[in-house]
């Protein structure tokens, strides 16, 4: 049984989904629409850049929603009904992967996610001004390990983990000297490495309400349908299929932990044996085979990948 999974930011390079554009029409259609949704011409950044653009957050968001989308539909051309029960029992996605696994299974229009994350990006952006948040990698502690480690390391000043990644990679987020005491803490408990990550803003802890509070504004406006396939989500690790949960748990998702490793290994309980990941690069192919490695990983991005993928469904 297969799950479909969306990467999320991280992934991106700069000529990501081209191969896509030259080889197929219905790529080359994705990457218009949005265009058209945006007023701006995204794809040309993502295909020629520079990187110090397409990195930006309200770039990145909406153009891994391309590249992801671009593939999928592709894949719907070789083989309709794509995301449905017959071929797929979930899809999944991180963070702002979350948006392409819904737009995939038909709950968002495209249009409509790639505008929403651009408001995302810009939003997250806005949260926390530059040089007062922080992100770091603390590799070789487990979950628990690293709790305990941010509720020392916090105080007056709020540090959490942000993204559950895998057995013995957690990310952690929040102020930049409370994160930076964190790193020390790791350190002296025993992690392998402990990095601070070159991101532009504290994602997925308490000081990104701000967004949390634009993005439950705007998923109100935006018409959203039930999922072809259950999402696991984020924030709970769990199935959903109501449209209103589902706006819900996207709101709570901007300040709340990734819980990546637990949504991969619930969807492995739900009988998941192989996970497909559509979009640009490997990150969740590489974590999927740290989590468990019974089970089967593939990523799916460029057109010898989509052909030999589809002549196996």
């Amino acid at each position: 049984m297969k799950a479909f999974v969306f990467p999320g930011q991280g992934s991106q390079t700069v000529g990501m989904g081209k191969d896509l554009a030259d080889a197929f029409a219905p790529a080359r259609e994705v990457f218009q629409e949005v265009d058209d949704a945006l007023g701006q011409k995204l794809s040309k950044l993502i295909f020629e850049g520079p990187d110090t653009e397409l990195n930006l957050t309200e770039n990145t968001q909406p153009a891994l929603l391309a590249v992801s989308m671009a593939v999928v539909r592709v894949l719907e051309q070789a083989k309709p009904g794509l995301i449905t029960p017959a071929r797929c029992k979930f899809v999944a996605g991180h963070s702002l992967g979350e948006y392409s696994a819904l737009t995939a299974a038909g709950t968002f229009s495209l249009a409509d996610a790639a505008r929403l994350l651009k408001i995302r990006g810009q939003a997250m952006q806005k949260a926390v001004p530059v040089g007062v948040g922080a992100m770091a990698a603390i590799l070789g502690l487990e979950l628990p390990d690293v709790a305990a480690i941010v509720k020392e390391a916090s105080g007056a000043e709020i540090v959490s983990a942000a993204n559950d990644n895998s057995f013995g990679q957690v990310v952690v987020s929040g102020h930049k000297a409370a994160v930076e005491k964190a790193v020390a803490l790791a350190t002296a408990k025993g992690a392998k490495r402990a990095i601070i990550l070159p991101v532009s803003a504290p994602f997925h802890c308490a000081l990104m309400q701000p967004a949390a509070d634009t993005m439950n504004s705007a998923l109100a406006e935006v018409h959203m349908n039930a999922p072809s396939v259950p999402l696991v989500a984020n924030v709970i690790a769990e199935q959903v299929t109501d449209p209103a949960r589902i706006r819900q748990l996207l709101v709570e998702q901007v300040t709340g932990m990734v819980r990546w490793r637990e949504s991969v290994m619930y969807m492995k309980t739900q009988g998941v044996t192989e996970l497909i990941e559509l979009g640009a690069g490997k990150v969740l192919n590489g974590l999927t085979k740290r989590i468990d490695a019974e089970l089967t990983g593939r990523a799916v991005n460029a057109p010898k990948d989509i052909e030999e993928f589809a002549a196996t469904l």
